[in-house]
């Protein structure tokens, strides 16, 4: 994406480029904080109404690939519209329902709610130390994105794998890819705003949001592995 000195506005004239940025990166992250609430949702909804049952093994990945996929294309369809953030928030709850199992696995622990709870706090300092990063970093990571893109794609057929496997150590070594992986992510969608490379901010929050949401399953299954206690 160019870097502009000057963005027309027609109801406000011209703004700085930087303005532009700010203005992207302050709508993406009240977006963000907003799609969080549809995910608690839709994780409580399928614990208490018991589809999480339906969200498991290869019934949930075909309902990942397909709806999740789908929601995935409307948002990039609809992003320059009104329509774009009530299907984006249509989005982050079907993901709230995807990782009902997960949830619902956890509270079986006796410690599950502090596992749950220890998962949210590490996948919020995982983002505030990219975030961080990101705005301090004055090389180009522009190159980053093809190579984390093959990165997710092993990791994807890695998990379809697994699916029918149902390895515990495949599960462990997929959840620390994925930690690694998505963190790199956030550090390349955030930079991608402060450059000017990301103006849409329903694409940026989709982004970030994806990212956060791999890494926070991924930390809850290592810690459920780990440090799950049963009654």
């Amino acid at each position: 994406m160019s870097d502009r000195i000057t963005t027309l506005n027609p109801n406000e004239g011209y703004i700085s480029s930087s303005d532009q940025r700010n203005r992207v990166m302050r709508n993406t992250y009240w977006l963000l904080a907003i799609s969080l609430l549809p995910t608690v949702l839709g994780a409580w909804a399928g614990v208490a109404l018991g589809l999480a049952q339906v969200m498991r093994g290869f019934m949930g990945l075909i309902l990942l690939l397909v709806v999740g996929f789908g929601f995935i294309y409307a948002i990039e369809r609809t992003k320059n519209s009104a329509t774009g953030v009530p299907v984006l928030l249509g989005f982050t709850f079907f993901m709230g329902l995807m990782i009902s199992p997960l949830i619902q696995a956890t509270l079986g622990f006796k410690n599950g709610p502090q596992l749950i709870m220890t998962a949210f706090a590490g996948t919020a300092g995982v983002f505030f130390a990219m975030a961080s990063l990101a705005s301090v970093i004055k090389r180009d990571l522009s190159s980053m994105g093809q190579w984390l893109f093959v990165g997710t794609m092993v990791l994807l057929v890695g998990g379809i794998i697994n699916v029918f496997v149902g390895s515990t150590a495949g599960m462990m070594a997929l959840s620390m890819a994925a930690i690694g992986i998505f963190s790199a992510w956030m550090l390349y969608d955030i930079k991608r705003i402060i450059d000017g490379g990301e103006t849409n901010y329903i694409s940026a929050t989709l982004a970030l949001y994806l990212d956060i949401i791999n890494v926070f399953q991924s930390l809850l299954a290592l810690l459920g592995i780990f440090g799950g206690e049963r009654d």
